[in-house]
């Protein structure tokens, strides 16, 4: 007490301020979302409407196709949303002083970073749900609709200068005109296991329904081959050839299901059938190359009065082969893919935290107009991200780092930023 008044200690914490700031945070979030979300709509989904109406595909299906690719593009937009939207928000509450006017009340930072934490865990939990719950399910309805499409038109599966995959065919073509297909190449295999090359000039796509899809090849030239002995071939050349693409095979192709479309679960569980798989593979390949390298020394020891010395350069040869084909199968890149997507399905909705502490603690620097100076800066950013997202995506897919600190590190690089300008501000 002073003087007959009563001190009172500095309150740590205004609830007042906090419900003050969630709410500018969230409408702030939401404009930015519906910024990241019209992007990314734009970006992935009207061009694949555009693809089927040009296909007389009824506009319902199309709508619906839309709405359920639309967790991919929830889950995208909402991180930047949460990097933009605070960064207008607490650019705006620097640059209108009333930051200072916090601080000069006796409350500290706690008043900004809790509710702006709050509102980053909120939106990483909703686009980890969107991405690992409301993606794959929707993957799951998107292809029984596109089977449904494509038994109705399979002509959808056939584009101008693309390679498209089925069951056991590959067909690749060059220009389109109406249902007119120029330089066609089809590669398949035949009931009897043999390789097949189809070439021709010219082909005409027929729709036949739920019988698949037909093509009349023009100037058709043929050439089959064995699995084992390549060098034993057939050829042929037709002026005329009609060649079918069952329905089965279209619509097992466009059935299976990538692991960035599944949870992450099931993406794990995919990952440790692989492992399985590639365990017991090199399993083979050692036991192999166990029985070679036996068989080289065998004939060493026995020396040139054996008939089995002749045949050492043979063994050496193959075990060499073994030994580069084990080599390669270790590298199994289809492992690989998944733990990168894995650790995505992660690093991306759980990244909004990290840019909520980036952005508050740029938005305490800002001196004025906040908020386009914050939304200019969150774009900045988010295309940094972006680009070290796809950097690091690329060289766990082919130079084979590893996928969790190539996943990981945009977060944690922007995580530590924001504990250097925090540190530096509140020193400031």
């Amino acid at each position: 007490m002073i003087g007959g008044i009563t001190a009172e200690a500095p309150r740590r914490v205004s609830w007042t301020l906090f419900r003050y700031l969630i709410t500018e945070m969230l409408f702030s979030f939401f404009v930015a979302f519906l910024f990241f979300f019209f992007i990314f709509f734009v970006n992935q989904l009207l061009l694949l409407a555009q693809q089927i109406l040009a296909k007389r595909v009824p506009f319902n299906q199309v709508a619906l196709l839309i709405f359920f690719s639309l967790p991919s593009v929830i889950a995208m937009a909402a991180p930047f949303a949460s990097l933009v939207g605070t960064l207008m928000t607490i650019g705006r509450f620097t640059s209108d002083n009333e930051a200072l006017v916090m601080l000069s009340s006796g409350l500290s930072y706690k008043n900004i970073f809790i509710p702006a934490l709050i509102v980053g865990a909120i939106i990483s939990l909703l686009s980890f749900f969107a991405n690992d719950v409301l993606l794959p399910a929707g993957t799951v309805q998107f292809t029984r609709l596109y089977r449904r499409i494509l038994a109705s038109t399979p002509a959808l599966e056939l584009e101008a200068n693309s390679v498209k995959r089925f069951k056991d065919t590959i067909i690749v073509t060059g220009d389109v005109t109406g249902n007119s297909i120029s330089n066609v190449l089809i590669l398949d295999k035949t009931s009897d296991g043999e390789r097949r090359v189809i070439m021709a000039r010219n082909a005409e796509l027929r729709d036949a329904g739920k019988e698949g899809l037909s093509l009349d090849l023009l100037g058709a030239f043929i050439q089959s081959s064995k699995e084992i002995a390549r060098l034993d071939y057939d050829y042929a050349s037709s002026g005329f050839l009609r060649y079918w693409v069952p329905q089965e095979d279209m619509i097992q192709a466009v059935s299976s299901i990538s692991p960035r479309e599944m949870s992450s679960i099931d993406v794990w569980k995919e990952i440790k059938v692989k492992e399985e798989n590639l365990r017991n593979r090199m399993d083979e390949e050692y036991n192999k190359n166990l029985g070679i390298a036996l068989s080289l020394e065998e004939a060493l020891r026995r020396g040139p009065r054996d008939s089995v010395w002749n045949r050492r350069a043979s063994l050496l040869a193959g075990y060499i082969q073994e030994s580069q084909l084990a080599n390669n199968k270790s590298k199994d890149r289809s492992i690989q893919n998944h733990r990168l997507e894995f650790y995505k399905k992660f690093s991306i909705p759980f990244g909004a935290l990290s840019f909520v502490f980036l952005a508050v603690s740029l938005g305490l620097l800002a001196k004025k107009s906040g908020q386009t100076v914050g939304f200019i800066f969150g774009l900045i950013i988010a295309l940094i991200y972006w680009a070290l997202l796809i950097t690091g995506q690329t060289m766990g897919t082919r130079l084979g780092y590893s996928p969790f600190w190539t996943m990981w590190l945009p977060d944690i690089l922007a995580l530590s930023a924001g504990l250097i300008l925090c540190v530096y501000r509140i020193r400031k």
